[in-house]
């Protein structure tokens, strides 16, 4: 398969319609028919439906339609970090970043790459979920991430950087606010505004719920923690979030924390046996970026595939199972 042919493709699938999709590649519309024509004898296997009216893919399309776009953004991503070592800089890295971790670890993180990795060329994606993460670790897209355990992955190795705990998010005028302290029992009429299902937040969180008694009523998720503060401070329902996240200033918004409310720890990772000497020496400087906020008992150390147990103790997700952290603080 030639890259022009994955590019045909999936803008004939985004478009769902030749005519646009050859509009949007500079091409007539006969060419493009004929390429794609092409691909489908090469992969043996039709991947659009094509009536009259309309346009739509296969299951074999969908499939192709997902995986081709992942080949392209490593393409252009791979284009970029040549470029950027060719024109001088010491290397790549791809990190990626839980949603408060964005906003408390990213700006410290950058200083200390500034002073003490110089050329070093940052690609950054913040606001991510854990599972989305750990795949991309595992597939490459990303070299490090700093996101919140567990982790099940044999192939992914972490340390614990600190523990937070979760606090009530609420709309400034909700009657709550007038509370200093709050009980997550009291909670369980209200309507939350919460993370994605897939979260591990969403998971701690929803079972924390289940321990007193009562499900949450969802009303709305938001994948990035600024679009659900966002959310709450427009009055749709109530958030919980790390703790960390009430360290900044958010209009509309009164930070409250909830009596024996989880924990959730935050991490470091990589992908294990692929600790580069580039990747060693980013991970140092996570011993010396402040980090706010109660620290965690240091698990059990486990040896690196290099036998090093930097920055911290080295835990392997798999098949050792991430410890209990029951409500310590």
């Amino acid at each position: 398969m030639e890259t022009r042919h994955l590019r045909y493709f999936v803008a004939v699938a985004e478009e769902r319609h030749f005519g646009r999709a050859a509009q949007r590649l500079h091409m007539a519309q006969p060419p493009l028919s004929q390429q794609i024509k092409q691909l489908e004898e090469q992969l043996g296997t039709p991947l659009f439906e094509r009536t009259t009216r309309k346009v739509e893919l296969t299951p074999a399309g969908e499939l192709l339609l997902e995986r081709g776009r992942r080949i392209l953004q490593d393409l252009e991503e791979l284009e970029s970090d040549v470029a950027q070592v060719g024109a001088g800089a010491s290397g790549v890295l791809r990190v990626g970043l839980a949603g408060s971790a964005t906003y408390r670890l990213l700006p410290p993180l950058v200083q200390r790459v500034r002073s003490e990795m110089p050329g070093l060329k940052l690609t950054v994606r913040g606001e991510m979920l854990t599972p989305q993460m750990v795949v991309d670790l595992e597939e490459g897209r990303l070299d490090v991430a700093v996101l919140r355990p567990p982790v099940n992955s044999p192939d992914i190795e972490l340390v614990y950087l600190e523990q937070d705990r979760l606090v009530a998010a609420l709309p400034a005028e909700s009657p709550w606010a007038q509370h200093a302290q709050l009980d997550l029992a009291e909670l369980a009429g209200e309507p939350f505004v919460g993370y994605p299902a897939q979260s591990v937040v969403t998971r701690i969180f929803r079972d924390a719920c289940r321990r007193e008694g009562f499900i949450p009523k969802v009303v709305q998720e938001a994948a990035e923690t600024s679009t659900l503060l966002a959310l709450v401070a427009a009055g749709m329902g109530i958030g919980l979030v790390p703790m960390t996240t009430h360290r900044f200033a958010f209009e509309g918004i009164s930070f409250r924390p909830v009596r024996s409310a989880p924990s959730v720890d935050l991490a470091v990772a990589w992908r294990g046996g692929e600790k580069t000497p580039l990747v060693r020496r980013f991970l140092t400087l996570f011993d010396t970026v402040p980090a706010p906020g109660p620290a965690r008992p240091e698990p059990t150390a486990q040896p690196a595939d290099d036998g090093e147990t930097s920055p911290r103790a080295v835990v392997r997700t798999a098949p050792v199972a991430a410890p209990h952290l029951g409500d310590r603080a």
